[in-house]
């Protein structure tokens, strides 16, 4: 049964909960429905197993992969998004794990993971290297964490994204926080962006990492 449930720790307050549930009130999906297509291309030679998707938002990642077999948790701190994530699924024909909390609030079952993805979390670097290690903490034997935020770059010579440089990383700005997870990649990549008038390019940051078997 698909299943919503709340934290035992509070949403931190002054972190915009609010505004992102006005914005995910709207009818339609904010995002597609469709998962990014970097992540979908990295994730498609695994086994499915356990996934978690921290910062999920409708859940469009979350979806996609329940619907190739993996066992997802979607965690994030908008009510409403999650609301929606859970309406997507089951549209879908899957079931899915929903979990109302914030990211640096919220502790997932250590090692327990054969799937972590931390997709466009952009919170400024103590944050951020914070909600990183529980990423990496929940990474289980033979388990890999995909990361994918915008780039500090992108702010100069990219399209879209945040214009807050407080909240943007690079590849190399997560790694401390990965522990003693294998890091295979860590780079800039660029994303095709669709215009009404063409197209533009975004930059990335993108971190692929696993723990040994």
């Amino acid at each position: 049964m698909t299943e919503q449930r709340r934290p035992a720790t509070s949403i931190r307050p002054g972190f915009a909960r609010e505004d992102w549930n006005e914005r995910y009130a709207q009818k339609e999906l904010v995002w597609t429905a469709e998962p990014n297509r970097r992540f979908a291309a990295e994730v498609e030679g695994l086994e499915p197993g356990r996934a978690l998707d921290l910062a999920c938002g409708e859940g469009r990642n979350a979806v996609w992969l329940a619907e190739r077999g993996w066992r997802v948790t979607g965690v994030d701190f908008s009510d409403v998004a999650l609301a929606k994530a859970a309406e997507l699924a089951a549209s879908r024909g899957v079931e899915a794990e929903w979990v109302v909390a914030d990211v640096l609030d919220y502790r997932p079952e250590p090692r327990a993971f054969d799937l972590v993805a931390v997709l466009y979390l952009q919170l400024p670097r103590d944050e951020l290297l914070h909600a990183m290690r529980m990423a990496a903490a929940a990474v289980a034997p033979g388990g890999t964490v995909l990361v994918l935020g915008h780039d500090t770059t992108n702010l100069a010579h990219g399209h879209g994204g945040p214009k807050d440089a407080s909240v943007l990383y690079t590849a190399e700005d997560v790694l401390p926080a990965l522990g003693d997870l294998i890091v295979e990649r860590a780079q800039a990549v660029e994303r095709t962006v669709a215009l009404a008038d063409g197209e533009a390019v975004a930059i990335d940051a993108f971190v692929r990492a696993h723990r040994a078997a």
